[in-house]
């Protein structure tokens, strides 16, 4: 997935190597070490999944996770907090969250964890999502174009993950944006539009159709549909 994490943990070194990992995983990741700063970050950018620590300064998880939840946003919450008492996993899930991981974790769980999740909130069953002749798995995070192998830059898959995910649907390019880069790092417009361009011709007699929609976004569609 595609995907724009916030992982929300005060432990620095703990938070470095998670966030590392989940890079190598293709993950685009923010990272807030106390709680106003991840409710700040939840009220002006556009996530697909939060990790949240429970023990945090400034605000505590919970109160982070309220102040989320009453924002009515459908967004999948990680808790992954070393309170492991049975009356704890409770509270964390009856207060929004849709799943609890306690510390120590297995990095292995907890990125299988997210992928479920991400999953979940897009409506996919499967690792692996089909759209007309395009075949992206999302853990391998490869590509096929009727069986054929699509060779992507890191950024082109995120591209297409996030298009396919959101297929029939548009997707501005702040989305993409906000997508493709972390905290301090910036992409143009006309990085965007090489990227679209890239894409296109890569997923070329896929019967997909990725259509511009001056002034809104793009969006992908089976040709059927076009």
């Amino acid at each position: 997935m595609t995907l724009h994490l916030l992982l929300v943990e005060d432990d620095a070194p703990l938070a470095d190597g998670l966030a590392n990992s989940l890079r190598q995983s293709g993950y685009s990741v923010d990272w807030s070490a106390n709680g106003r700063a991840a409710d700040a970050a939840l009220m002006t950018r556009e996530y697909d999944l939060v990790i949240l620590d429970l023990s945090l300064p400034g605000l505590d998880g919970f109160e982070v996770l309220r102040r989320l939840r009453a924002q009515n946003k459908p967004l999948p919450v990680l808790i992954l907090s070393a309170r492991d008492a049975s009356a704890e996993r409770v509270r964390g899930l009856d207060s929004g969250a849709d799943d609890y991981l306690t510390k120590p974790f297995d990095l292995e769980e907890l990125e299988a964890r997210v992928r479920a999740l991400i999953r979940r909130s897009q409506g996919i069953a499967s690792a692996v999502v089909g759209c007309a002749g395009l075949s992206l798995d999302t853990k391998a995070r490869r590509v096929l174009n009727k069986g054929e192998a699509v060779e992507l830059t890191g950024r082109e898959y995120a591209l297409l993950e996030l298009l396919v995910l959101r297929a029939g649907h548009v997707v501005s390019k702040q989305q993409i944006a906000e997508s493709l880069c972390e905290w301090g790092d910036e992409i143009s417009t006309g990085a965007i539009e090489i990227h679209i361009h890239r894409v296109r011709k890569k997923i070329d007699g896929a019967g997909v159709a990725l259509r511009t929609l001056r002034g809104f976004g793009y969006m992908l569609e089976t040709q059927t549909d076009a």
